[in-house]
């Protein structure tokens, strides 16, 4: 428990760096930061500190490793593993990292932005649209979402097919280490092969080893053109057969390809306003999937309408709309970013985040949904993602009428029902999420002895004081 005197101290000494208005105590103020998205995790904490400078934040690192206090990072809290949430304990002091949130400079010619942690990623998208320019991370959360989280988890989304993970979109960073210590790697170089490549040390570290203040981040020329589509199926076989068949046609213009289950679609259009049926008639699978020119609409049009020619002759598509206006461009997608939202009215969620070999997605989705419904009969799988990169959200929604305690008891044996097949496929057991505290004690299973080790040598040399995250990741 924490004597009134030493919470008193605590706050005092964040109170005398940040000013009064920008440390939190009051319950009502604090609670938006003490839980999460999913509501697995519901902590405490004497304080949330709102440091509003890099310089700010190196005098906060300084005082906790000096006086061993607990320091959680938080950006948009929309974390799914519960990295960013305090624990039960009352000892951890939230800082979040929302008030740095300029936008430092933005260069089109040279095709990088400079965005501290706490933008949110759909204000750097459209400052980067407004340049004439594609910043292309996109996720669900993007409205709410910060990049400092976004960095420090590696988050994917549905452009890694074209542009690769969060970790592929920074060329530099600025971060602040346990000590207090600041290092300016705000480089903007494509090509730096001095030494060992510090950034990706911080890039998906979960904020274990430092926070991270501010990033370079990679512009692309925004499309000439883009064409969307959904496209109805009969099983995932068929939908790894399009994207062959759209990789032929579209080559590196394909920059998005989705899997959904009927399943999905019938939760988004039951439980959030605003959706229609993509198409006539419901189909077992479907896939959603853009392809964007550099050249001009007609050219991405022309490599639409080639991809899903060739689909419907391979017997692969049974049917297809082609968005005809930026508004069903946007209600297409709009589709599977509604997912996750839908599943919560139907009770109970289990999720899994894996990854597999894209040519072995059919063989998982075969046998994950035949253990999963063994296991628990009347069970609802939900496995959606991004095929083009071997990506699933492999979630399972509760058997109707069951009780959402009971079921979500059975977590963990279904965790092993699913992960077991993943790691006999050589795939992994967290593709974008990360670790944090869901899947700490998962990792140990996934990871050799050496690789730990190292690890733990790599979190002991940036943090000798073990302030920062504790029991995050490790």
């Amino acid at each position: 428990m924490v004597g009134v005197n030493v919470l008193d101290k605590r706050v005092g000494a964040l109170v005398e760096i940040v000013g009064a208005a920008h440390v939190l105590t009051d319950p009502h103020d604090t609670a938006p930061y003490l839980t999460e998205w999913r509501n697995l995790y519901h902590g405490t904490t004497p304080a949330v500190v709102r440091p509003g400078s890099v310089d700010e934040i190196s005098q906060i690192l300084k005082w906790a490793s000096a006086n061993g206090h607990p320091i959680i990072p938080q950006g948009g809290n929309t974390g799914l593993v519960g990295a960013q949430v305090p624990d039960e304990s009352g000892n951890e002091i939230i800082l979040s990292l929302n008030r740095l949130n300029n936008i430092r400079d933005i260069d089109a010619q040279g095709g990088t932005i400079v965005a501290e942690a706490g933008v949110i990623l759909q204000d750097i998208q459209t400052a980067a649209a407004d340049a004439g320019m594609l910043f292309p991370l996109s996720l669900g959360a993007q409205g709410t979402c910060r990049i400092g989280g976004n960095i420090s988890t590696n988050a994917g989304g549905v452009g890694v097919l074209a542009y690769g993970n969060t970790r592929d979109l920074v060329l530099g960073l600025e971060v602040v280490l346990p000590t207090g210590e600041i290092w300016n790697g705000l480089k903007r170089l494509r090509k730096d092969n001095t030494g060992y490549d510090l950034k990706n040390l911080f890039i998906g570290a979960e904020g274990t080893l430092g926070i991270v203040t501010a990033a370079v981040l990679k512009l692309y020329p925004a499309p000439a053109g883009r064409a969307v589509a959904f496209a109805g199926l009969a099983d995932p076989a068929a939908a790894l057969a399009l994207l062959s068949t759209a990789r032929k046609a579209a080559g590196p213009s394909l920059t998005g390809f989705e899997l959904l289950p009927r399943i999905s679609i019938d939760f988004v259009l039951r439980h959030v306003p605003g959706n229609r049926d993509p198409l006539a008639e419901p189909h077992p699978w479907y896939v959603l999937l853009e392809i964007s020119s550099p050249r001009s609409e007609a050219d991405a049009a022309e490599m639409m309408e080639q991809t899903l020619s060739n689909g419907f002759e391979a017997g692969n598509v049974a049917d297809a709309a082609i968005a005809s206006s930026l508004a069903q461009i946007d209600a297409m997608w709009k589709i599977r970013h509604d997912i996750s939202e839908a599943q919560r009215p139907e009770g109970g969620s289990i999720k899994h985040d894996i990854s597999v070999p894209v040519a072995r997605v059919p063989e998982f989705m075969d046998r994950a949904i035949a253990a999963v419904t063994a296991a628990i009969p009347g069970c609802r799988p939900v496995g959606f993602g991004h095929l083009g990169d071997g990506n699933i959200h492999f979630n399972i929604s509760q058997p109707p009428g069951m009780d959402k305690e009971e079921f979500l008891a059975m977590w963990s044996g279904m965790n092993s029902l699913v992960h077991d097949i993943v790691a006999q496929m050589d795939g992994s057991v967290s593709a974008e999420h990360g670790i944090g505290r869901l899947k700490r004690d998962l990792l140990k299973t996934v990871k050799s002895d050496i690789e730990l080790d190292l690890m733990r040598r790599i979190k002991s040399a940036f943090d000798p004081a073990g302030i920062l995250s504790p029991g995050r990741v490790l």
